[in-house]
This record gives structure tokens, C-alpha cells and sequence, in this order.
């Protein structure tokens, strides 16, 4: 369990995928930039199964953007897209907004 002061301290917030494409060497990453309004970042997720890169630009997406960044298969990644799904890989959804909203609009 976590208090409500460990969820406020994160940063989440709604981003556009504005480029997306295949982890060289990797079957199940894609590394995705996104558009958070005020600035772009770089996301690698564990996604490649369920989605073609294509799929994805242009969808907005609910990311962690407070997160230490981490080289992933030589990929700097500065956010972490949220998806849910069950144990197995190809089940995985990424999470979106039902209704537009703004890029970088804060989750609380």
C-alpha cells in the first residue's frame, strides 16, 4: 500500500505519439517519442506484439513522466507509457483518454 502523498509525487500525464518504430534487436519494444505540449520525450515499452508502430502515431497516450530515465537496448527512455492487460504480452492495451485532452494534461 501507498499514501496519497506517494501518489501525488507522480508525474503523470497525457502525451501524442508523434513517432514511433521497432527497437533494433528487440522483438517486443518499440521506442516512441511524445508530445507533451511543452516538450518531446522518448519512451521504449514492452508493446511490439500488440501494436505496428503505425497503429500508434498520432494516439495519445497516459504516460509517467517523473520516472528516472533508463537505457533500455541502448535507447534512452524518459517516460513510461501505462498499458494494461493480462500475464501474457499480446494482450496489452495502452491507456487513453475516452475524450480528447490536452497534451501534458496532468492525471489526478
Amino acid at each position: 500500500m501507498i499514501t496519497i502523498q506517494d501518489f501525488q509525487r507522480l508525474e503523470i500525464r497525457v502525451g501524442e505519439i508523434i513517432a514511433a518504430g521497432k527497437v533494433p534487436g528487440a522483438d517486443k519494444l518499440l521506442q516512441l517519442t511524445l508530445d507533451f505540449g511543452d516538450e518531446a520525450r522518448t519512451a521504449v515499452a514492452g508493446i511490439a506484439l500488440c501494436y505496428e508502430p503505425g497503429q500508434l502515431v498520432g494516439k495519445r497516450v497516459v504516460a509517467l513522466t517523473n520516472l528516472q530515465p533508463a537505457i533500455i537496448r541502448g535507447v534512452r527512455s524518459d517516460a513510461m507509457i501505462l498499458a494494461c492487460g493480462g500475464e501474457h504480452d499480446l494482450s496489452l492495451v495502452v491507456t487513453d483518454p475516452d475524450r480528447p485532452a490536452p497534451k501534458g494534461a496532468l492525471v489526478r
